[in-house]
């Protein structure tokens, strides 16, 4: 219906536009051509008819100011030609007539049409210069078409006059309605905002010529969203147009707007769009409380930081509009119960801040106050914003545990007194109004080793076995009450028990370490600070004394002084110490304290002998070791085997000659020849009675208790002979076992190693050509030497002066060999 009434409009405008077209031919103001038209002919006469146009040429020449202009001839006389867009009759719209002057009527002039549109849009017909378009034109695609007319000759083609440009117009009409182009749109307004703020604005725009009529004027309004808001036709600003909008009552509001051209007019085309406006949060509304009492309850038996309840204030405000902040402000609860908000809910939470008991106080008052911690200032006059409310908590009875009358009890009992003392009591009453009895019992698990019990029904706690300071100083124990024919429930209590110390323990020294006392020591000189501890507890005024045993008191050696600081200092008293005539000494010495009752002990100083250099500098404590050290090297050990099978080898070696020669060790009767005896049939006695020779002299008296004592060091240890070496008979005449039994003996010896020691033996062997190689045998020799000098040389020499002193003594091998 619109497009209808759109055409129906065009074609009565076309018509009144026809009408018009002659006149506007008469009145319009010729136009010059582009450059290079000439003027075909300068003929005068102007062909003027209402139905067309006729071509024409109009120059000014332009003169000095004050110079009068004249108006020369031309040949083409035209105008502007127009077409009105969205034309859709049946035939083409008949757009305009060209004439030229030269043109007779004769049709020997044809009319070419060139340009933007020619042959398409535009067609002339060549003998009478119509020009008519053949299509539907829209001003909005394309406002005006440029066009180039010529006159020719028919026959020949030859240009009558220069070619000229003309313009055709596309009419406007109002075919095109307002478009939002930016919509839907969003606004955003306070709420309780004053009439007439501005909202926002929002802008149409229209197809149509704006220079052309009313198609293009447009006219704002509002369709939807009135008595809210309002529009100004114009500008399309959008105000509030009511006061006090809530948007706690509504928030949000749709607007509908309507842009119309043609001013407004009737007959004008419309768009609409759509506005969309929130209205945002004011703090405008104060915290209300929705009760004005709040009644809670606690029992007794619920611990501090404990909930009691929850309340809330409410505001319709929005985020920080909204908020409110809770505190307490009076009441008899304010030292039991304390408020805090949760972060989440935003409600306020009352916790239990102290123990409540229901014998004590059963009720109580608190007043709360709720506000706002955000105020806007022109909203003041609505205030105020905050708000009150009361709340009433009872406390509820509960069967509470008994109760110690003390939180905790400390308690002393001496050590060492017998079972069963006293030690103390403890007390516990139930709080409820029952009043039931309380049991008592100390739990296992706080004394592990039972050294206290206590009286279930009175609290006495004793012990059960004497206690030891030393051991033990502190007991640290619970004792658990239980309400009798309650709900069992039961409550504990700390009992710290101190043992009381008793003068029980004797002192000793403080270190037991060994004292290292140089050879060359001299005397009067400190060698050792003792000092002294006890196990019993150290009073102030304790100290220790100390002397010498009195077993020791009067020795020789060492010396004590008490320095009466609970120290004493250890003196020689005499100098020419020797490790090899004593290397340790043992000094006893006498501890006393001065407890009650005093308490003595006696203990051993160890004075160990030492090696020093020139600066008193220990370089060794201990006696030279007799035995090979228990831990050897990998190379130590590889050595002593290969010694071990080159003395086998040499002995393997040595008993396989012995068994080729075949001859045996000891000669017997005729065959037994020594050095320096000779065999005669007839009797004789002493020492030359070699068959009368007792074989047992040749045994060492020394030997017959297994142990060959070292004649050069005295040793430490002792070892006893191998099991399993046998040793010959006294009487026996096998003399190369006798030898071979001494030499395993020597050899197994850990003490002979790595000395030699002599071995005496009074066989010297079969088949020696030479004589006695000992010294000893030029006793009976004569000499010329006088030996008597050796009595004057002291006892050192004592032996030799015996032996060479005098000539006339007699000398026993045995002995000598011994002595030797």
């Amino acid at each position: 219906m619109a497009m209808l009434m759109m055409k129906r409009q065009g074609f009565g405008l076309l018509r009144t536009f026809l009408v018009l077209l002659g006149v506007s031919a008469l009145c319009s103001v010729a136009l010059g051509t582009r450059k290079g038209n000439a003027s075909l002919d300068q003929r005068s006469h102007r062909h003027r008819h209402p139905g067309h146009l006729s071509l024409h040429r109009h120059k000014q020449r332009a003169g000095k100011e004050g110079q009068v202009l004249h108006r020369s001839k031309r040949g083409w006389v035209w105008n502007q030609f127009f077409v009105i867009e969205e034309y859709t009759g049946p035939d083409p719209v008949l757009v305009g007539r060209l004439h030229s002057d030269v043109d007779s009527g004769d049709g020997n002039i044809k009319y070419i049409l060139s340009g933007e549109g020619a042959g398409t849009i535009f067609v002339i017909d060549d003998k009478t210069g119509n020009i008519h378009a053949t299509k539907t034109l829209d001003r909005e695609e394309q406002a005006q078409y440029t066009l180039t007319a010529q006159a020719v000759a028919r026959d020949t083609n030859k240009p009558l006059e220069p070619p000229s440009e003309f313009i055709v117009k596309v009419q406007d009409i109002n075919d095109n309605p307002p478009e939002f182009l930016h919509g839907p749109y969003y606004a955003r307004v306070p709420e309780m905002s004053n009439v007439g703020t501005s909202v926002m604005q929002v802008t149409a725009t229209d197809a149509d010529d704006p220079t052309y009529g009313n198609s293009a004027r447009l006219v704002y309004s509002i369709l939807q969203g009135q008595p809210y808001f309002s529009v100004e036709p114009q500008t399309g600003i959008i105000r509030t147009a009511l006061p006090n909008m809530d948007r706690e009552a509504r928030q949000e509001y749709d607007v509908v707007i309507q842009a119309k051209d043609m001013g407004g007019h009737m007959g004008g085309l419309s768009g609409t769009t759509e506005v969309k406006i929130t209205l945002t949060d004011v703090n405008d509304n104060p915290p209300k409380f929705p009760q004005s009492v709040y009644p809670m309850s606690v029992s007794e038996d619920k611990v501090p930081g404990e909930e009691v309840g929850r309340l809330k204030a409410k505001d319709p405000d929005l985020g920080d509009n909204g908020m409110v902040n809770y505190r307490l402000i009076d009441g008899d609860g304010i030292g039991m119960f304390e408020l805090s908000t949760d972060s989440e809910t935003r409600e306020a939470v009352i916790k239990l801040k102290k123990p409540v008991d229901f014998e004590t106080k059963r009720s109580y008052t608190l007043k709360v106050e709720g506000s706002n911690p955000h105020v806007d200032p022109q909203f003041l006059a609505w205030g105020p914003y905050k708000d009150e409310a009361t709340i009433k908590i009872s406390v509820e009875d509960a069967d509470e545990p008994p109760v110690f009358v003390a939180p905790s009890y400390t308690f002393e009992v001496e050590e060492n007194a017998p079972e069963g003392t006293l030690v103390g009591r403890v007390h516990a009453k139930d709080t409820d109004v029952a009043n039931n009895p309380v049991r008592y019992m100390i739990p296992r698990y706080t004394d592990v080793e039972q050294f206290f019990s206590i009286n279930s029904e009175d609290g006495m706690i004793t012990t059960t076995r004497p206690l030891d300071r030393e051991a033990q100083a502190w007991h640290n124990i619970s004792v658990s009450a239980t309400e009798i024919g309650g709900h069992h429930q039961d409550t504990k209590v700390r009992v710290n028990i101190k043992v009381k110390d008793v003068n029980d323990n004797s002192p000793e020294f403080a270190t037991n370490n060994e004292v290292l006392m140089c050879e060359t020591v001299v005397p009067g000189k400190v060698i050792e600070t003792v000092s002294a501890v006890d196990k019993d507890e150290m009073a102030h005024r304790q100290h220790f004394t100390f002397s010498l045993a009195p077993e020791v008191a009067h020795n020789h050696n060492f010396s004590l002084k008490d320095n009466r600081d609970s120290t004493a200092s250890i003196y020689v008293l005499r100098k020419g110490f020797s490790r090899l005539t004593q290397d340790v000494y043992y000094l006893p010495i006498e501890i006393n304290d001065n407890g009650f009752p005093a308490m003595s002990s006696t203990n051993t100083l160890t004075i160990r002998v030492c090696s020093c250099d020139s600066k008193d500098t220990i370089l060794s404590c201990n006696v030279e070791p007799y035995v090979l050290p228990a831990g050897l090297s990998t190379g130590a050990l590889i050595a002593i085997l290969a010694c071990i099978v080159i003395l086998l080898a040499i002995v393997v070696l040595f008993v396989a000659l012995r068994r080729q020669k075949k001859e045996p060790l000891i000669v017997f009767e005729e065959e037994d020849i020594r050095e320096n005896i000779i065999t005669y049939d007839d009797e004789g006695g002493g020492e030359e009675d070699t068959e009368a020779f007792d074989i047992a002299t040749l045994q060492n008296p020394d030997g017959a208790n297994g142990f060959l004592p070292r004649k050069d060091i005295k040793p430490e240890l002792q070892y006893p002979l191998r099991p399993g070496i046998g040793r010959p008979a006294a009487n026996s005449v096998d003399v190369d076992d006798f030898i071979k039994t001494r030499i395993a003996e020597a050899d197994s010896d850990p003490t002979a190693p790595p000395y030699d020691s002599i071995q005496i033996y009074g066989y010297e062997g079969r088949g020696s050509l030479a004589g006695s190689l000992s010294s000893l045998e030029s006793v009976t020799t004569e000499s010329d030497l006088d030996y008597d000098y050796l009595q004057s040389w002291g006892p050192r020499f004592k032996k030799l002066a015996d032996l060479y002193g005098t000539k006339d003594c007699s000398i026993n091998d045995g002995d000598d060999g011994e002595d030797s």
